[in-house]
């Protein structure tokens, strides 16, 4: 697949995760209008209290990028449209995956010095003996 159709298809990806959890938002604000009106309160909830409008739209755009960049990641291997926006829904957790393999940490932040290979985890000075 093209590089720019992968990274497109994966930013629709992310775009309908982010639809998703607005959806799960929204649905959330029903529910409680629903019960407020079946208590007969005065006051219904805000939507405000379940958009932020600022955050969420900060968080869909990162989502959209994430998928676009996975999408482009990802573009030889990705051979149709549903490899491609699937990828880019679960861009986060991919990336995340990605940064665990050693060889892409290596790529990334250069080859460990001699002896930290072994003992990647750094010790506390109690743990070291004489």
């Amino acid at each position: 697949m093209d590089w720019a159709q992968a990274a497109g298809y994966g930013a629709v990806g992310g775009a309908l995760v982010e639809l998703v959890i607005a959806n799960g938002r929204l649905l959330a604000w029903q529910a409680a209008r629903h019960k407020a009106r079946d208590e007969k309160r005065r006051r219904m909830p805000p939507l405000r209290h379940y958009i932020d409008p600022t955050a969420d739209l900060a968080a869909g755009l990162s989502r959209v990028a994430l998928g676009a960049l996975t999408g482009w990641l990802l573009h030889s291997q990705v051979t149709g449209l549903y490899a491609a926006v699937a990828a880019g829904a679960s861009a986060p957790a991919l990336i995340r995956q990605l940064g665990t393999f050693g060889s892409v940490r290596e790529i990334v932040q250069g080859p460990a010095p001699d002896g930290d290979a072994a003992d990647p985890a750094p010790r506390r000075p109690e743990e070291v003996g004489p």
